[in-house]
């Protein structure tokens, strides 16, 4: 069977890898570590097609360790406790064993617990790799015994690099793989190397001859959106989203909601919108809101795309439907210009902590009762601030 384009480019040294210089950069981690030859238990967090295979098995080869590689989706506590004994051989020899756990997250506790004491012992390096919030998925014991390693999505520039690597090594001409073509491969891999890559396989097995945009199209089986995720159409419709919100037309709201996801856009940014939307012009007119909006957003870090979906358009349908109020939005900009205007007033004595008996003899506390609802006669603001009416 012939090996998939995306395995065949699989770089094989750190000097090969496209993207992820906060990692791979002079003096970075993962540099230090092939560098050094000194391999340490990671957890590489990120999205698809990132580059958290390649980085593991790199490290192994860098750093002379046998490297050993399981899948948490088919794999169980017997297949760990086999490479463990591999390990315990490889120990008495001399020999390092990195064990690299792809989507590390499917484990459960039980599962993951396995690994402490091996990790602990050195007789494993284990390397997890995984597409959700290790915060949530990885057991604390095993968090702290690993350093957490953040992937970012490959951008387009680094999509395209990887694409023309290809070309190269497929032996293709600027006429047969159009620069059009090359730049709409980018675009539609949504930041995936290995959807690149595979488009560009299909691609080629479709086209008769030039692999045009519509033949990418078809292959991706998408149609570009007009969105640019660093341009003014992704500021436009993000405003366009908050502003339909805001004039609760529920229709216009989902649809620059499905507009965003479509185009690629990352639902954290659009659910962070949300929890801001919820205080800023929900507000005290439904202060629930800000629960749901709360909780959308720790469901998007927990379930990813595409069942998130499910989320943002239910908490977008609720926060366009509900009252708004700006009530609060307008009092706390009045309170920072407060504060900024008189930064030092002194805080007035009759409600200053009063711990010691000199302090009560100086007026601190005076008048002062522990009673629910209480309102001091002498007021809580100092003199200056009197007139504030915030509401």
């Amino acid at each position: 069977m012939d090996v998939p384009l995306a395995e065949r480019m699989r770089p094989e040294t750190l000097a090969d890898v496209v993207g992820q210089e906060h990692l791979l950069a002079k003096g970075q981690i993962i540099e230090r570590v092939v560098s050094e030859k000194l391999p340490t238990s990671l957890i590489l967090w990120g999205p698809p097609g990132s580059g958290k295979t390649t980085l593991a098995r790199i490290i192994a080869k860098e750093t002379d360790s046998e490297f050993v590689e399981l899948s948490a989706v088919t794999s169980g506590k017997a297949d760990v406790g086999r490479v463990i004994e591999l390990a315990k051989q490889n120990q008495r020899l001399g020999m390092r064993t990195i064990l690299f756990v792809d989507e590390i997250h499917r484990f459960n506790k039980a599962q993951q617990d396995t690994f402490l004491p091996h990790v602990e012992a050195g007789t494993i390096i284990l390397i997890g790799a995984t597409t959700e919030n290790p915060s949530f998925e990885i057991i604390n014991p095993l968090l702290s015994r690993s350093r957490v390693i953040v992937l970012e999505p490959l951008d387009k520039r680094a999509i395209t690099t990887v694409v023309k690597r290809a070309a190269k090594a497929l032996k293709l001409s600027s006429k047969r793989l159009p620069a059009k073509s090359i730049d709409l491969l980018a675009e539609l891999s949504g930041g995936d190397a290995r959807v690149a890559l595979g488009n560009l396989e299909l691609a080629l097995q479709l086209a008769k001859d030039t692999i045009t945009t519509e033949v990418v199209e078809a292959a991706a089986q998408k149609r570009v959106p007009g969105y640019d995720k660093a341009g003014e159409t992704h500021y436009n419709i993000i405003s366009a989203f908050i502003k339909s919100m805001r004039g609760s037309d529920a229709n216009a709201t989902l649809y620059y909601l499905a507009r965003m996801l479509q185009a690629g856009e990352d639902p954290k940014f659009i659910a962070r919108r949300m929890v801001i939307f919820a205080s800023e012009d929900v507000g005290i007119a439904a202060s629930p809101a800000l629960n749901l909006a709360v909780a959308t957003f720790q469901a998007v870090e927990r379930i990813g795309m595409p069942e998130c979906q499910y989320n943002l358009f239910h908490c977008a349908t609720v926060l366009a439907k509900c009252k708004k109020s700006r009530v609060v939005t307008d009092a706390m900009n009045q309170a920072l210009q407060a504060a900024r205007e008189h930064p030092d007033l002194p805080v007035p004595l009759h409600i200053r902590n009063a711990p010691t008996k000199l302090m009560k003899d100086l007026g601190y506390g005076k008048a002062n009762k522990w009673k629910a609802d209480f309102k001091h006669p002498m007021g809580f603001l100092p003199n200056e601030l009197r007139d504030l009416d915030l509401f």
